[in-house]
């Protein structure tokens, strides 16, 4: 069982905003926030975001669950609008199995942030 993730990111403001963005769709909010680290989740923080002013462009991919195809779009959207970048559109997934609809894009960090309906 996952415990909670953690990324590196340069700017912790900017990339704060992006996650409060896009997270809210999904329900998540922010449950802990610190100077150098901020964390999300429904009830509890399982996923932070923390200050690294060395960082590199990030690789990697994390995946967030949605509830449904509307919190899919919305979460994607906001995403965007709040300095992230199209990685795939939201849309029929088949390569995530029968039925599952996703989009991608990328963080103000680099890293790919996939949020999906699964329906298997």
């Amino acid at each position: 069982m996952l415990h909670y993730v953690s990324l590196k990111v340069a700017d912790i403001d900017r990339s704060a905003s992006f996650y409060d963005s896009m997270l809210g769709p999904l329900g998540w909010r922010r449950q802990e926030e610190g100077a150098g680290a901020v964390g999300w989740g429904l009830t509890r923080a399982v996923f932070y975001i923390e200050r690294d002013e060395s960082q590199r462009p990030g690789f990697g991919e994390i995946s967030f669950a949605a509830k449904s195809i509307p919190a899919v779009k919305a979460s994607f959207e906001s995403g965007l609008e709040n300095g992230g970048e199209p990685v795939a559109e939201p849309g029929s997934a088949p390569h995530l199995g029968n039925g599952n609809y996703a989009a991608r894009l990328r963080d103000p960090d680099g890293y790919v942030v996939e949020l999906v309906v699964a329906h298997n």
